[in-house]
């Protein structure tokens, strides 16, 4: 028996569906990348403004952050969230054919997961439940965060040590299917794993030192004399070293990964000038604390004989710490036997046309359900656990990476995944090109079908929570018990976040020149065409 209330949540999302398609193509085409999300971000404070919250803007110490909140009376507090950063080198148009979008370099930022329909999905639950709290009076607040820079751990850590999510009752968590078994269901003992990431930055201050300068020479680096390494020769080696050292950090037989970006090179011209400055990046997935400190540790190492062969001095500066994810079969149940009302999404008509013309671009056979089974289909919570810990040791009990565990340790928090568009494979062993997929993300027919199951799922469980005393009790005698007594408890796991907003790097971004708004990397002549 579904409730009036909740009737109310999956009729304002058909009502408004129109409107969520159009936010999401919104957010979807400024495909604003980690740390530099400012169209989005505003976006999101002017709409939620709009819709009567009250918003704090740069929450944190985070331009791009924010927290909204709206209240009618007093009741409980429920916690959700949108993210918004896009990933360079994706600019991806909504389009059957690859190709950047409209004036555009392809290294553009675009969105992949894409955590433009996540923010929206997420939105228009909260919406839909806002919505149903008015009309029915019911009690209870709203708290709902923009969380920028997810692809690199970095909001929610931030978050979570300056307090954001302690008066939380419950939260929700939502992001698009990118993994099977986890599609259509929600997550129930193997959560997310740690994320630790760090920047090195390597500086040659003192180039007049190495061997020796010649006394004829009024100049530290004089034309005839052997110039310092340098900074960009420490990257080169530090990034040399980690590859080589990467089996030496952790043993094999479970998974883990480590990715590294060069974000500055040197800054030298072709004078017989070292370079001065040089950043290499590190992001590490690792199944618990221990290990990542361990990994760190040998990447410390390598940056100490890197610094010395290149004759710079080194630092280490936290870009995140997140913490592993805590499961809670409450909330992952009552979010699935929500999602069973709300049902998987459904992809026909114009959806199916789309991916035909992309196979067919490809030099593919059309298919006549060219869309993957399971995503349009629900798997119970347990028989997903029970698949996804076919592949993994015994002893992992975290695995992938995602920064939505902050959430986890403050109040009773549930994952939630549903099907994104993903094609079938036309034969064994083939893989799509990765533009498809970001294409299909941005094409309204094939990705608002999402949304929608997205957000009368989300919305539906807010009202459950606020309507349902005993369901959030039972959450959160949960939590207290998996906790040891809820925040400080005996089994809690205390923020990592120890560092200020990583946010005056030079991390990629849009910039307006006098050539117009462009990626820091310009479009080309074949970019173009």
């Amino acid at each position: 028996m579904v409730s009036e209330s909740k009737k109310q949540v999956m009729d304002w999302v058909d009502q408004n569906k129109g409107d969520l398609s159009d936010w999401n193509q919104t957010i979807w085409h400024y495909g604003e990348t980690a740390w530099r999300e400012y169209k989005s971000s505003a976006w999101y404070v002017n709409q939620l403004r709009e819709q009567g919250f009250e918003v704090e803007e740069g929450s944190g110490g985070m331009p791009t952050a924010f927290c909204a909140t709206w209240k009618n009376g007093d009741g409980p507090v429920i916690g959700g969230y949108a993210e918004y950063d896009a990933v360079p080198g994706n600019s991806q148009a909504a389009d059957t054919v690859e190709r950047p979008r409209d004036g555009l370099s392809k290294y553009a930022g675009g969105h992949t997961d894409p955590h433009s329909a996540l923010g929206i999905g997420s939105l228009g639950g909260f919406l839909a439940a806002k919505a149903a709290m008015e009309k029915y009076d019911i009690k209870g607040t709203l708290k709902f965060f923009g969380e920028p820079a997810e692809k690199l751990r970095g909001s929610k850590p931030i978050h979570a040590a300056k307090g954001y999510y302690d008066d939380l009752d419950a939260a929700i968590s939502f992001h698009p299917f990118y993994m099977l078994p986890l599609c259509n269901t929600t997550r129930w003992d193997t959560h997310c794993a740690v994320a630790f990431s760090a920047m090195y930055t390597f500086t040659c201050d003192e180039p007049q030192t190495w061997l020796s300068s010649g006394s004829d020479s009024p100049i530290p680096a004089s034309h005839a004399e052997a110039r310092a390494p340098g900074a960009t020769d420490a990257v080169v080696n530090m990034y040399t070293l980690s590859k080589m050292y990467r089996e030496h950090m952790l043993s094999n037989g479970m998974g883990w990964s480590m990715n590294e970006t060069i974000l500055n090179t040197g800054q030298a011209t072709a004078d017989n000038i070292p370079g001065q400055m040089a950043q290499i990046y590190y992001f590490i997935r690792v199944p618990n604390v221990e290990m990542a400190k361990k990994v760190m540790e040998v990447l410390d190492r390598n940056a100490e004989s890197a610094a010395k062969a290149g004759h710079c001095n080194w630092k280490r500066d936290w870009i995140t710490k997140s913490r592993t994810g805590l499961a809670n079969h409450t909330m992952a149940e009552a979010t699935f036997n929500n999602l069973k009302i709300a049902g998987a999404p459904v992809f026909d008509g114009e959806a199916i046309k789309a991916a035909q013309k992309i196979q067919e671009n490809l030099g593919l056979e059309p298919m006549e359900k060219p869309f993957l089974d399971e995503i349009e289909q629900l798997i119970e919570p347990e028989e997903a656990e029970k698949k996804l810990r076919e592949s993994l040791p015994s002893w992992q009990q975290h695995f992938t990476s995602d920064d939505y565990t902050e959430y986890c340790w403050h109040a009773p928090t549930v994952r939630l995944y549903i099907g994104r568009p993903a094609l079938k494979s036309p034969k064994p062993g083939y893989a799509y090109p990765t533009w498809v997929m970001n294409a299909l993300g941005g094409i309204r027919e094939c990705i608002d079908p999402m949304i929608v199951s997205a957000s009368k799922t989300v919305g539906m469980t807010v009202v459950d929570l606020l309507t349902q005393p005993e369901l959030l009790k039972k959450a959160q005698d949960e939590f207290k018990e998996r906790t040891g007594g809820g925040i400080n408890g005996s089994k809690w796991e205390a923020p990592l976040c120890d560092y200020e907003p990583p946010i005056d790097y030079r991390w990629p971004e849009y910039v307006t020149t006098e050539r117009g708004y462009e990626w820091v990397i310009p479009a080309t002549k074949e970019d173009e065409s």
